[in-house]
């Protein structure tokens, strides 16, 4: 974990970006820098998520609005997200989902804002009690945020308080990528995956972590991967929970290794239409996502068929995913209708 590949970074496939314009509650949540901050260029500023209640009205109006498509014609889910799935979890988003419940969940925490390379990025910094705590930086995947994150920063920063040890002890570090959640909007192409490694180095250093490690998934493994291939300043280490390298190249993968590249095959040729779409025309599929929260049924494709009882149950108040996805599903986590999934 500690030894960092050094070879130069893959033409890597960049990230879908979050090219459509946020809600304006979130982008007044990111506070105005005074002259002086503007000077100093790399203020470290607190931040608090404030959402308006206009803006949870106007979610529920547009949930009340939603027209819906006919009913699917094959008994599974290989035309998409089935309409049985859907209306469930509108359901619960329109007459259950309690927003504020994680606007205090996030509050709870320290976050701040900084900007990086003329982009607000917003973290959540958690520094840990326990002497010789590891800085670790966490990247998010997509569609999500920070908050697929949050129930690591107990045992991360306290493992003593979750049955570990002092010397399991990290502090915490958990970005925003550019274009999601509270972070600002990249005003500019080019924010692909090493240009966001570079600004997570930036940002340690900023933070005053001169060694580090670094943790992601999804997409965010794909910035971590780079991270560790750039060989980045004071990055000791690297740990991915999606083989990178394995998407861009099957054949790397070792000889026993048929079942993960028929998988891959499998997403490749029938699993990644929203990618696709995502990477190829953000703009196109943004309008539809921006205006109607029931347009993120894109998001709810590799999930499966959501009950009430599991939307309920679930910590996170989302739908649990299948095993093939084997991670928490954002879908219903989505606030303001915009492309910026898991907030």
């Amino acid at each position: 974990m500690r030894e960092p590949t050094t070879n130069a970074s893959p033409d890597q496939s960049q990230a879908p970006a979050g090219s459509v314009t946020s809600p304006r509650w979130v982008r007044e949540a990111i506070p105005d820098m005074t002259t002086l901050e503007q000077q100093a260029g790399n203020a470290v500023r607190p931040f608090t998520v404030q959402i308006p209640e206009d803006a949870l009205d106007d979610l529920r109006r547009r949930l009340a609005s939603t027209r819906w498509p006919s009913r699917e014609l094959v008994g599974d889910r290989s035309q998409g997200v089935q309409l049985a799935t859907m209306r469930a979890l509108h359901q619960y988003w329109a007459t259950e989902y309690d927003g504020r419940r994680v606007e205090s969940r996030l509050n709870a925490l320290p976050q701040f804002t900084t900007e990086i390379d003329g982009v607000d990025i917003h973290f959540v910094h958690v520094k840990s009690e326990h002497q010789n705590a590891l800085p670790l930086i966490m990247t998010h995947g997509w569609p999500g945020s920070v908050i697929e994150m949050l129930d690591c920063v107990g045992p991360l920063t306290d493992p003593t308080a979750h049955g570990g040890t002092a010397a399991d002890a990290f502090h915490l570090v958990l970005p925003s990528l550019p274009g999601y959640g509270f972070s600002g909007e990249p005003a500019e192409v080019g924010w692909d995956l090493a240009r966001t490694a570079r600004a997570w180095s930036q940002l340690m250093r900023r933070l005053g972590h001169d060694g580090y490690v670094a943790q992601g998934g999804n997409v965010g493994a794909g910035v971590t991967d780079v991270m560790g291939r750039l060989g980045l300043e004071g990055l000791a280490g690297i740990h991915t929970n999606l083989l990178v390298p394995a998407l861009n190249d099957p054949a790397s993968l070792p000889d026993d290794g048929d079942a993960e590249r028929a998988a891959i095959k499998t997403f490749q040729t029938n699993g990644n239409g929203y990618f696709v779409e995502m990477a190829t025309r953000p703009q196109t599929i943004g309008y539809a996502l921006l205006d109607s929260p029931s347009a993120l049924a894109c998001t709810a494709r590799k999930c499966a068929p959501c009950t009430c009882e599991a939307v309920r149950q679930h910590p996170q108040g989302c739908v649990p995913c299948s095993t093939q996805c084997r991670k928490p599903c954002t879908t219903s986590m989505n606030l303001s209708g915009s492309s910026m999934c898991g907030m």
